[in-house]
């Protein structure tokens, strides 16, 4: 949905600048099959813009995949060989050189050198926070922002997302170069209400089954109120304020777009048996989440816990709609003022 947008970035940089190199970074890589999706479509993109402008040699590539240390780099690393394999067969021996990073760290913090950078891609990564807001006591049943959360809870959540993502924002503006160009794709809202089902509603029914485990006294009551999901699923029009207070990008294009929650499943290639829509995003969800729910409620309950999952997520998407909303900006890197 976002490779249009995506496209017309990478025009923008490669089609602007005479470049040897491209340096290109990937922020919240993961590990797995659609580990080089991403690369993959940006160094197409500039490959078509080559042979457009009829331009004889293809520029080198340098790939950063940035993940939290815990990620499977090593993985990654063992994929190369057949990645490259791939790539040159698609196309052609004329292609460019690749050269592949691993970055480790945190991107709520500095990953590169100054304006080293010329393309920066970030897709499903940036709506998680840097830690839990502090001061959210007071949402006890709530694993996350609900309806019936305290004010001064959605607020703490909405503070420690302007203070992640304005550290974000000036973090990537002293690594990009002018002109520079950045495109984020983040889970977010299409409404002004941080509450709202559109954002909320998938982890409301995942609290559900934890609530069914407190009741069946599989887990403790105090740490189903101590647990605290470390996201904000921002509006656009909260991220177009951000950009424009941290004041180092121009913004070329903002927009939210929808995808069914059933989207997740369909592409697990599961057999007939699993054929469930609930099942499949309940194991999407797991993917994302059992780390965290690991980490307070310990690993004897995660089965379990999936499975009731699923079975409400099932329930509920037999009886409505559900969508996920996606917030996507293109921006690119304003020229330093001297002085």
């Amino acid at each position: 949905m976002t490779k249009a947008i995506t496209e017309e970035a990478v025009t923008g940089v490669y089609g602007n600048m005479f470049l040897k190199t491209i340096c290109i970074a990937d922020l919240g890589c993961s590990s797995g099959p659609n580990t080089f999706i991403v690369v993959t479509e940006v160094m197409k993109a500039v490959d078509k813009i080559r042979r457009k402008f009829g331009r004889q040699s293809s520029p080198e590539f340098q790939i950063y995949l940035n993940d939290l240390p815990g990620n499977d780099f090593n993985s990654i690393f063992r994929s190369l060989p057949r990645f490259r394999e791939e790539l040159k067969e698609e196309l052609g021996s004329e292609f460019g050189q690749c050269f592949f990073t691993g970055v480790p760290g945190s991107f709520y913090s500095r990953l590169f050198p100054t304006e080293s950078l010329h393309f920066v891609h970030s897709s499903y990564s940036l709506m998680w926070l840097s830690q839990v807001p502090k001061g959210v006591e007071m949402n006890k049943e709530n694993i996350y922002l609900a309806s019936t959360s305290p004010s001064s809870v959605i607020q703490a959540y909405y503070e420690q997302f302007q203070k992640d993502f304005s550290m974000f924002l000036k973090c990537r503006s002293e690594e990009l170069v002018s002109g520079g160009r950045m495109v984020l794709t983040i889970l977010g809202r299409k409404g002004d209400d941080p509450t709202s089902k559109e954002c909320c509603y998938i982890w409301e029914l995942l609290a559900m089954a934890l609530k069914q485990m407190v009741y069946e006294g599989l887990i403790e009551q105090e740490k189903l109120y101590s647990f605290s999901i470390p996201q904000y699923t921002p509006s656009p029009f909260e991220v177009k304020a951000e950009v424009e207070k941290e004041g180092s990008f121009a913004i070329n294009r903002i927009e939210a777009s929808e995808i069914n929650w059933a989207a997740c499943g369909n592409k697990f290639n599961l057999p007939h048996s699993f054929n469930d829509d609930g099942y499949n995003v309940a194991k999407c969800m797991r993917s994302v989440a059992e780390p965290l729910l690991i980490d307070h409620f310990g690993e004897s309950i995660i089965d379990k816990l999936f499975h009731k999952y699923g079975e409400i997520l099932s329930d509920c998407m037999s009886k409505e709609e559900t969508k996920f909303v996606n917030v996507t900006i293109s921006m690119t890197k304003k020229e330093r003022m001297d002085g």
